[in-house]
């Protein structure tokens, strides 16, 4: 069937065949972005030509809509299920959508991203709304990237989060299923930032999976071929940043996010210097962990970051970029060489212990941090267990797990680190919780409830035999990239350093407040989401606009950083 304009008649397309005509009421009704449903006013009703499409009843409060929906989401039986509800209300009505996550942060932000949206990417081909969220790039697009960017509705496009699927959490390459991730991110940009929706763009690069019960599933939506790493994927990620910057400008944000090892490192290096971008997974979750152990001294019983000896399981993006940035922070606070500061530092991948004696082929970013292994012990190896073999070795303070090895700090891991240290700080950060290593109430009982503990999924308080009580804190890159973000958008930036993520771990820090850390919180409460975002993107602000990589720093003065950025951040309202 054709859309075929009615003869005689310059008031719309039927449909042929059935004799039904469109009406800009209508059409209102049925966009996200337009729909007010029950809340178009009178005056809003007669003239959009929305009368008789709504109930005749008085307009009802976005207020009043918002804890309807709440209602009904507390109903929800399962995360997924609150899930797929939330979306439901983004593809009616985005303002509603938006609202909701504004108001109640803290109690949705689970449902939206982290663990839930884990469990909706594996299941994202069967979930799939129909209401179209994202745009889909593939290798059969080459060449036509930027005439693509035409078909998006939204012109004015600021921030744009990016994935090609290959490394989606801790659950690894799910391909054209990884759009969930974008989806999530920049709504948590909105709720978080106020980054106005109608600028964010999610973006898939699919270049294929190498899972092949994706690619023989008859819902797959994506490329059913083995991932493509030939010169091609390089030259499309190149037409991709290419094409957004003509069409949406030279300071259009751009977010990695979730790239496979083999890609992150260098595709950071190559874009970081002439486009507005950065790495959540490398960069992003440095700066919310180097905050956490920024702000946790007191309780960890020490003066500053390089008192401590890190162990790290986990040397992909997010283990080895939380180091740099650590190494970094250590290096300002004493004023030693990089290599003195990276020798505080260990690494513990899925073959032991990095060390200058390993006899495989490191990877380039694992090199720096090779270390030989003290003298004292010529192998590590007894208990069976390397890594708790590597925790007696190197005597860390600081046991920090992004491996995605759901459950590996054990007990016996944990007691040792007790054993070692009066505090030990144990921070549990992969994702979704199926793959921390602990839970807090975990690490809390194995420590005698002497740990110092963080994760990346969101845990209960947890309450001792003897009645001590702790809130654990979440590790969450909401803390950080939304501030972040605002911040560069408001200065116009050029480009986003790592001193830009320092600013942003320091600022964070400083928001964590006594009563917090006295719970054994080393993070601020997600309700106060909002004004950290902004504080973190003042401070940002003025660093990129100081170091001379955005607007001039005195274009601000008459009204601040922080007030620049208020009035640049959007609360959503009918």
């Amino acid at each position: 069937m054709n859309w075929l304009k009615p003869p005689n008649s310059d008031k719309g397309y039927s449909l042929w065949g059935t004799g039904v005509s469109s009406s800009p009421g209508w059409d209102v009704m049925k966009s996200p972005v337009k729909n007010k449903g029950s809340s178009f006013t009178v005056a809003e009703r007669n003239s959009l030509g929305i009368r008789g499409l709504v109930p005749a009843g008085d307009p009802i409060p976005l207020e009043t809509k918002v804890g309807l929906a709440m209602e009904q989401l507390r109903k929800k039986t399962s995360p997924l299920e609150k899930y797929i509800y939330l979306h439901t209300l983004q593809d009616a009505d985005e303002t509603l959508y938006f609202s909701v996550l504004t108001k109640h942060t803290e109690e949705v932000m689970p449902f939206v991203y982290t663990p839930t949206v884990g469990q909706a990417c594996q299941e994202w081909d069967k979930i799939t709304r129909y209401t179209p969220r994202g745009l889909y790039v593939s290798l059969k697009d080459a060449g036509h990237v930027r005439q693509m960017l035409d078909n998006w509705p939204q012109n004015d496009i600021k921030v744009i989060v990016v994935t090609d699927g290959e490394r989606i959490l801790g659950l690894g390459d799910l391909g054209a299923n990884g759009m969930g991730i974008p989806v999530g991110k920049l709504a948590l940009y909105t709720a978080c930032a106020g980054i106005n929706p109608s600028q964010c763009l999610p973006v898939h690069i699919d270049v294929g999976t190498n899972r092949p019960e994706l690619r023989s599933s008859p819902t797959y939506q994506g490329l059913r071929q083995e991932r493509d790493r030939s010169p091609a994927y390089d030259a499309l990620i190149k037409e991709f940043f290419d094409a957004c910057q003509d069409k949406y400008g030279r300071e259009v944000l751009i977010q990695f996010e979730d790239f496979g090892n083999s890609n992150a490192f260098r595709l950071l290096e190559d874009f970081q210097n002439r486009a507005t971008c950065f790495n959540d997974d490398i960069q992003g979750t440095a700066s919310v962990v180097l905050a956490g152990l920024i702000s946790s001294l007191p309780l960890a019983k020490k003066s500053g970051v390089g008192d401590h000896t890190y162990l790290f399981n986990g040397a992909g993006e997010a283990g080895v970029g939380i180091a740099n940035l650590v190494a970094s922070a250590i290096q300002k606070e004493t004023g030693c060489t990089e290599e003195e500061a990276r020798q505080k530092i260990w690494l513990f991948d899925s073959q032991g212990l990095v060390s200058s004696s390993r006899t495989d082929k490191l990877a380039h970013h694992k090199v720096p941090y090779a270390h030989k292994i003290p003298s004292s012990s010529s192998s590590y190896a007894g208990s069976g267990d390397l890594l708790l073999d590597a925790v007696k070795l190197i005597k860390p303070t600081a046991l920090i797990g992004v491996s995605a090895q759901g459950g590996s700090f054990t007990q016996k891991i944990c007691e040792e680190m007790a054993a070692l240290n009066d505090a030990p700080l144990i921070f549990a950060l992969s994702n979704p919780t199926s793959k921390a290593e602990c839970t807090a109430e975990q690490a809390y009982k194995f420590t005698n409830g002497r740990a110092v503990f963080a994760s990346g999924s969101p845990f209960d308080p947890v309450t001792l035999s003897d009645g001590r009580h702790f809130v654990p804190g979440q590790g969450n890159n909401a803390y950080i990239f939304p501030g972040v973000g605002l911040g560069a958008l408001v200065a116009g930036a050029k480009t986003i350093t790592d001193e830009d993520l320092y600013v942003a771990a320091v600022q964070l820090a400083k928001l964590v407040s006594p009563d917090r850390l006295e719970k054994g919180c080393a993070y601020p409460p997600l309700s106060e989401i909002r004004e950290v975002s902004l504080k973190i993107a003042a401070a940002v602000a003025q660093n990129i606009c100081e170091g001379g990589r955005g607007k001039p720093a005195s274009s601000f003065s008459s009204k601040g950083f922080y007030q620049a950025c208020k009035d640049a951040s959007y609360t959503p309202q009918y």
